[in-house]
């Protein structure tokens, strides 16, 4: 999604490590990042991996990895990367999921992509376009669907799901920061996640912030561990 989301912005394939490089927000590593099979492969590519990245001008970019993989964090570390953030990884089984209270929100998942973008922007407080940039011309055959809770006719809060196989991922997750509190996130997920249900979908995964865990465990969703996330900026000596 992220390596077709923009010009210039392109995929890093090598033998057990997968990379989005995405110029367009040369700042924001969460959006350029990694994922890798092993700490062998890892170690394999990562000198090449950060020629690609500094030759299209990316500044900040990292390495998802599970709290367990010692090893690989160490090698990230000993290559000049910071832990930068430990979200959690977590799983819902969907046939656990209570049907959903089809109360007064106003609803729907036709949400653009440009409002799905400022609303997240808005939320973690990034300069716009930041997800804007990133997310300019997605493919239309990715199945991605964009959901949208309005507040006095505008939206308020987002979710995007993306299907892969059995699996219903859950991704930009927000809510304006004017209107928290109120729990639009968890009834808008909620209606979403019970759209996949009817689709066939049997399980839901996601990546959970500090802030955004609590509502995710409401719904069911249950933690099996950290992923750390070990970023490299530019200006960063190795240790």
């Amino acid at each position: 999604m992220l390596a077709a989301g923009s010009e210039d912005a392109a995929l890093f394939e090598r033998d057990g490590v997968l990379a989005a490089i995405v110029p367009a927000c040369p700042e924001r590593s969460v959006i350029n990042s990694i994922t890798y099979r092993d700490a062998e492969a890892l170690g394999a590519a990562r000198e090449e991996l950060a020629r690609a990245y500094e030759d299209a001008g990316v500044r900040a970019w990292t390495v998802w990895v599970p709290e367990d993989e010692r090893d690989a964090a160490e090698l990230l570390e000993a290559a000049g990367h910071r832990l930068d953030a430990t979200p959690l990884a977590m799983t819902l089984d969907l046939t656990d999921l209570p049907e959903p209270k089809r109360d007064d929100l106003d609803w729907d998942d036709r949400a653009v992509i440009g409002d799905v973008a400022r609303v997240n922007d808005n939320a973690y407080g990034f300069e716009t376009p930041t997800f804007g940039a990133a997310l300019a011309r997605l493919p239309g055959e990715l199945p991605l669907r964009f959901y949208q809770a309005r507040v006095e006719g505008e939206p308020g809060c987002v979710v995007a799901t993306l299907d892969e196989g059995d699996d219903c991922g859950v991704y930009l997750v927000a809510t304006l920061k004017g209107h928290r509190g109120r729990g639009l996130a968890r009834r808008l997920m909620h209606l979403a996640l019970a759209d996949a249900r009817e689709r066939g979908r049997r399980t839901s995964t996601l990546q959970a912030t500090k802030l955004g865990a609590p509502v995710y465990a409401r719904l069911g969703y249950k933690s099996f561990g950290a992923l750390e996330m070990w970023e490299r900026r530019s200006g960063q000596p190795a240790a």
